[in-house]
């Protein structure tokens, strides 16, 4: 198969939906909607990640929303319960977000265990998707790197499992590329790592290692240059779906000569 047909046929499958680009970002932390806007154009991305608890969709009129510059129509938008300690908040948020957006049940959950860390409460989460499961959401689900808890969340029914790389914002890359790899080789449904990533080679370990995505906000919106880093990424992305799709060489301890010695004329 050629590249140009691996990256026809190369879809991202999320609740019944197929995506191209495989790059989820967020809306946080940039200085304002314009170089939001752009940024999110330069990424290729498809699916928008917005913060009910912090972004205005319409709950606050006369404010300026999100949505006047991420067309729904153009981008699947996917509110988040960011800033949610318990489950019944994460699960009220994600209701309000239903309202706001028509009936809108794709989401993405997480509830936070602690301000400093901003690590996962394990079983707030998993007790938040059980009742957004049974009413009806698509959930996404933030979690930490634990394959265990990971398949849990996938039984309840998530249609996706989202372990951290690092914890969120702090750019510090994957640090445990094994337990990913456990849950990737494991999951039935999409696995993409979110949070922790810091620059384009953070994000193409994460596709090397098979994940089905990647979603950030910090590694774009904090870099200097929040727009051309967004093209980073989107060039990360794409480059680690390749190298996972056409299957690294070996690695081998010792010198491997690229011109076999066998068969030389003298």
């Amino acid at each position: 198969m050629s590249q140009e047909d691996n990256q026809t046929n190369d879809r991202l499958l999320i609740a019944g939906r197929e995506y191209r680009s495989r790059l989820l970002v967020g809306t946080g932390k940039y200085k304002d909607m314009d170089e939001t806007a752009r940024a999110i154009e330069a990424s290729g991305a498809e699916i928008v990640t917005v913060a009910v608890r912090r972004t205005n969709l319409g709950q606050n009129p006369g404010e300026p929303n999100i949505l006047d510059v991420l067309s729904p129509e153009r981008y699947t938008i996917l509110p988040n319960t960011a800033g949610c300690y318990d489950a019944e908040t994460a699960v009220r948020t994600c209701k309000l977000a239903r309202e706001l957006l028509d009936g809108h049940t794709l989401v993405k959950l997480e509830v936070l265990g602690d301000e400093k860390t901003l690590f996962p409460d394990v079983m707030a989460t998993i007790e938040a998707a059980k009742v957004l499961v049974e009413d009806g959401f698509d959930v996404m689900v933030y979690t930490n790197d634990d394959p265990i808890v990971a398949r849990e969340l996938e039984s309840i029914g998530c249609v996706a499992v989202m372990p951290l790389a690092a914890p969120i914002g702090s750019g510090l890359g994957i640090r445990n590329p094994l337990n990913i790899l456990t849950i990737v080789e494991n999951a039935k449904v999409p696995v993409l790592v979110d949070a922790g990533v810091g620059t384009a080679s953070d994000a193409a370990e994460a596709m090397e290692l098979g994940c089905d995505g990647v979603l950030m906000n910090t590694a774009i919106a904090a870099a200097r240059d929040p727009v051309l880093m967004a093209s980073a990424m989107r060039k990360g992305i794409e480059a680690g779906r390749e190298a996972f799709l056409a299957g690294r060489m070996p690695a081998k301890r010792f010198a491997s000569a690229s011109s076999p010695i066998e068969g030389l004329f003298f």
